[in-house]
C-alpha cells in the first residue's frame, strides 16, 4: 500500500483513537494490512505535524499540531508550578472560563507556561499586563484545572 494511503489512515486513526506511543500506532497499522517499519512511523508522524498532547487526567496521545511553531518545547510541570506561585494572585471561573489576576507584567508569561503545557482541554489563552483569560472546553474542566492549579 502506498505512502498517501499510509498517511491517510494514520491521520484517520490518530483522529478516532487515542495513540499513546509509535509501538501502538505501528499495531494499528500493521492490523491494517500496511507493512511499516517504526522508522517509517516516526518519519510520517514528523511529515504529518503530529505531536504528543497532555489531557488534564496526565493521559498523553498524539494529534495533529495546529502550532506553526514547530519548535516549541513544552515547560517542565514543575517550571509551571513555579510560575503560578511567583506570578498568580487568585483565578476564578465564569463558566468554561478561567480569570487569571497576576501581578503586573506577569500574565503573558503565565499564558505562554499554560500554552506550553498542552493540555487539550485548553482551548485558547489571552493575556494582557495583568489579566488572563483562559477559555477551556468544558465547565467541568474548567473547575478541574482551576482545583489543579489552586492546588499547586
Amino acid at each position: 500500500m502506498g505512502n498517501s494511503k499510509r498517511l491517510k489512515e494514520i491521520v484517520n486513526i490518530i483522529n478516532t483513537k487515542k495513540i499513546s506511543s509509535q509501538e501502538m500506532l505501528l499495531r494499528e497499522l500493521q492490523d491494517m494490512g500496511f507493512d511499516v517499519a517504526q522508522s517509517t512511523i516516526s518519519r510520517d508522524l514528523k511529515d504529518l505535524r503530529l505531536v504528543r498532547r497532555r489531557n488534564l487526567n496526565g493521559e498523553e496521545y498524539y494529534v495533529i499540531d495546529n502550532n506553526v511553531f514547530l519548535d516549541k518545547k513544552p515547560l517542565s510541570f514543575e517550571k509551571l508550578v513555579s510560575k503560578l506561585k511567583e506570578s498568580v494572585i487568585f483565578l476564578r471561573n465564569a463558566g468554561n472560563i478561567i480569570v487569571i489576576k497576576t501581578y503586573p507584567g506577569e500574565a503573558q508569561g503565565v499564558a505562554a507556561s499554560l500554552d506550553s503545557m498542552n493540555y487539550t482541554e485548553i482551548l485558547g489563552t489571552v493575556a494582557g499586563d495583568d489579566n488572563i483569560i483562559c477559555i477551556i472546553d468544558t465547565v467541568e474542566n474548567a473547575l478541574k484545572l482551576i482545583d489543579i492549579l489552586k492546588n499547586i
